[in-house]
This record gives structure tokens, C-alpha cells and sequence, in this order.
């Protein structure tokens, strides 16, 4: 008997924002549709709701273009946003939000996300890691 294994496979998507009030909706679009593409990926809702909490944030407190990365890789969904800030967010926000935003965060670790930060010179990428098949998709599909 002899056991095959496949090489892993990855896909990924990568798409240049503007620094715009049209960013986030833009990244949701584009997210949406390439992840309804890319086999097998569930969870689209959720990652699609990621996004445009990284997009806000970036186009909320820096004032450059930013950089969306989508990479699917062993079962999980790596969803990273590039900026030109060197201003390193509050990962660890213990309190809730107020009127003017603050929840995005807890938002996205409520669904099971798990929230990486990677400083660089000139910048920094958040990168939020989703497990895909979890059954947490919420976009109504039966």
C-alpha cells in the first residue's frame, strides 16, 4: 500500500486601495467575489466582514493607499491589509467602542479570528487568520 500525499495548495489574491471612503467597499466587493471563486472556502460572510473592518481602519487612521492580500493555505484563510503607518493599533482593547468606532477588533476575534501584527519600516500589516469548514459562515446558505 503506498500513501500519496499532495503538495498544499495556495491561492491568492492581491489588490492595491485607494485611500478613499470608497476603500472598504471596494475590498468587500472584490473580497466577496474572489473568495466565492477560490475552492473551498466557506465563511465568506465572515471574511468579507473582516475586511472591511482592516480596510476601515486603515483608511480611518492613516492617510496612504493600502494593500488588501487574500491567501488560502491548509484549511485556513489569511486576510492581511498593508499600510504606510508606522502608528502600531491597540490589538489589546479591553473596552468596548464608542460612537466613533473601537469594536472592530472584538469583532473580529468573536469570530474565532486570530489577530496578527507585523511592523516594517515605512508601514505595518495586520494580519487576521480565519479557520475555514468551522461552520461559522453566516451567510445563509443551507
Amino acid at each position: 500500500m503506498s500513501i500519496t500525499t499532495s503538495p498544499p495548495t495556495t491561492a491568492q489574491y492581491v489588490v492595491a486601495l485607494p485611500h478613499t471612503r470608497r476603500a472598504p467597499s471596494i475590498a468587500r466587493h472584490v473580497s466577496e467575489r474572489w473568495l466565492k471563486a477560490t475552492d473551498p472556502v466557506d465563511r465568506v460572510s465572515d471574511a468579507v466582514l473582516v475586511v472591511s473592518e482592516l480596510v476601515t481602519n486603515a483608511v480611518r487612521h492613516t492617510s496612504d493607499p493600502c494593500r488588501l492580500t487574500l491567501t488560502v493555505r491548509d484549511g485556513q484563510l489569511d486576510i492581511a491589509v498593508a499600510d504606510h503607518s508606522e502608528e502600531l493599533p491597540d490589538l489589546c482593547r479591553c473596552s468596548g467602542g464608542d460612537e466613533h468606532g473601537g469594536f472592530g477588533m472584538g469583532l473580529i476575534r468573536g469570530l474565532g479570528g486570530r489577530i496578527r501584527l507585523v511592523p516594517a519600516l515605512g508601514g505595518k500589516t495586520v494580519h487576521v487568520l480565519l479557520e475555514l469548514g468551522s461552520g461559522h459562515d453566516t451567510s445563509g446558505d443551507t
